[in-house]
This record gives C-alpha cells, structure tokens and sequence, in this order.
C-alpha cells in the first residue's frame, strides 16, 4: 500500500492502526502516529455529504473562536472513522446517536426511539473509553426506507410491513455497507422478515440512490429523513411500524484526552452549534449542497446567520 499526500496519509495511518488493533500482542508493531500532543483540533467526517456539512459547520465555529482546524473530510466508514477517533488518528467526528451507539456497544446497547435514552446510553455505553459523547443536537437524521409514489400505489406500500408481500419480487438499493448493519437489511431481515430479489450497492443516501430510484433501476431503497429530495421527488416513506430505526440525533463524539485538555472552551462552542441545530435547518442545509453549494460555503452562511462565526 502507498499513500501521497498529507489526506492519503493519515488514511493510510487509520487502517494499519485498523488492521493493528486485530494483531496479537506476542509481536510490537510500528508505533502509529497521531494527532494528538499539539493545539489543533483534526476533525473527520463520513463518507457522505451531510456528514461533511456538519463538520464544516462544527470546524468553521472552532476555528471562528480561536482553535486551530484541521479538516478530514470523508475519511470512510463508520467502522474506519471511529477506531482513528478512539485511537487520536482524529479527535472530533460529528455522529449519530442510535448508529454510534450500536457500534461501540457492539450490538448490546439497544438504542430506542426516545432521545434522552438514546443518548443517555450511549454516554454510558462510551463511559471510560476513549472517545465522549457531548450533547446531542435537536437536528435528528434516521434512516428512511423509501420508494417511489408509482411503486407505493402498484402494491399499496404504507408502512415497512407492507413489503412482505412483495418484498422477494423487488431491488433493494443502498450503502455498500448495508447488508452488514443492523440499521439496514440486517435489521430490515430480522424486524421485518424482508428478503429483496436484489441487492444494488450505492451511495450512502447519496446521488447515486436518488438516481436509481429515479430510473426504476431499483424500487427500494435507503435515504435519509434530512434528505430535500424526499419532498423534491414526491418520494414516500415507509413507516417504520415495528420501530427499527431509533433516536438518530446529531451529537459530537471528541477524543477524551482533547476534551480534557481542552474543557469547558471546547464544550461550549460546540454545545452553542449544536443547540441550534434543528432537524429543518439541516434539510435546508443539504439542499443547498444538494443544489451545487460547497459544503462549506453552506456551513459558513448558517453560522454567520445564527451569530456563531
């Protein structure tokens, strides 16, 4: 493997300290460098583009009172971003909170519907870890099993349920990660009892999956609720009638040695953007970035208009 570049490397660094955290301990590797030992602040997103919002919208407030910045956009998966974060390859990634907690539980953490207990379990659940969780936003982005307005009145599609009956004759699309999650078909098999004809890898909410829909390459597939193309496109959302998808508020997930180090001066500033946050501000966020926007040129207008830059 061989990276260029200042981005590429940190890749580079996040899966061998990936790949290093599954080795036995009978051989010592090369030490992994990190970001910590220093006064900025590295910041990571997903692998998406509201994930990339947020932590342009996060970084610009920091850097707007005085921290210095470093951006990691789109460094990958939930499963390559944390581990760097608990390992100070990062030290700030905006989360969702249903979705991180099942991840750091590993699966024995039950995130639910209601918020509070969402985000009270997964503070518990981070409790003497590497990584803490800081207060969640209002702003809430769960996932939303949708299809198309001629798809929903072919079979009288409602709610999740309803695709049982037809489910085996229909393409299922979403992230390449979905046949793994517990959030996705994992879940959409267990909950639901849901086998799709197909499987079609996408995007994660992303172009790729409106675009499907949009040209019946698939018939179901996984966006988002924060997503201006549900409305945009007369799309319908299936209701989630056995309640898989939990509590998905926006909540900062820091690396516990910065948060000491940087405290209360650190909180605040986050605290103030996430508070401010809510679930409608954000669907208009994306559909700007959706509309060609940069991301932080997005991040920065909003910023200004609520006081915080």
């Amino acid at each position: 493997m061989w990276c260029s570049l200042r981005t590429a490397a940190v890749r580079c660094l996040v899966v061998t300290a990936v790949v290093c955290a599954g080795c036995g301990s009978s051989r010592q590797g090369p030490a992994v460098a990190n970001a910590l030992g220093d006064e900025s602040m590295t910041i990571a997103s997903f692998d998406f583009p509201e994930s990339e919002l947020l932590a342009d919208l996060y970084g610009q407030a920091l850097t707007a009172s005085g921290f210095e910045v470093r951006s990691m956009p789109r460094l990958g998966p939930r499963e390559l971003v944390l581990p760097a974060l608990a390992q100070g390859l990062v030290e700030f990634v905006p989360e969702y909170a249903g979705t991180a907690l099942g991840f750091v539980s590993l699966g024995s953490g039950a995130p639910v519907a209601n918020e509070v207990a969402t985000h009270d379990a997964l503070v518990n659940a981070l409790a003497g870890s590497a990584m803490t969780a800081l207060a969640s936003a209002p702003a809430q982005n769960a996932n939303a099993i949708v299809v198309g307005r001629d798809v929903a009145t072919r079979y009288e599609l409602r709610t999740i349920s309803d695709l049982q009956r037809v489910a085996s004759q229909l393409v299922f699309g979403g992230p390449p990660e979905c046949p793994t999650r517990p959030l996705c078909l994992v879940g959409l098999g267990k909950t639901y009892g849901l086998a799709f004809k197909e499987f079609v890898p996408l995007d994660v909410g992303g172009p790729m999956t409106r675009q499907a829909l949009e040209a019946g390459q698939v018939d179901v597939a996984l966006l988002f609720t924060t997503d201006p193309s549900i409305a945009r496109d007369d799309l319908v959302v299936l209701t989630d009638d056995r309640h898989l998808q939990p509590a998905e508020n926006i909540v900062p997930l820091v690396n516990t040695d910065v948060l000491r180090h940087f405290g209360s001066r650190l909180v605040d500033v986050v605290d103030a953007v996430s508070s401010r946050l809510t679930t409608a501000a954000l669907g208009d966020l994306n559909a700007q970035v959706q509309s060609g926007e940069r991301p932080s040129a997005v991040a920065a207008k909003w910023l200004a208009t609520e006081g915080l830059s």
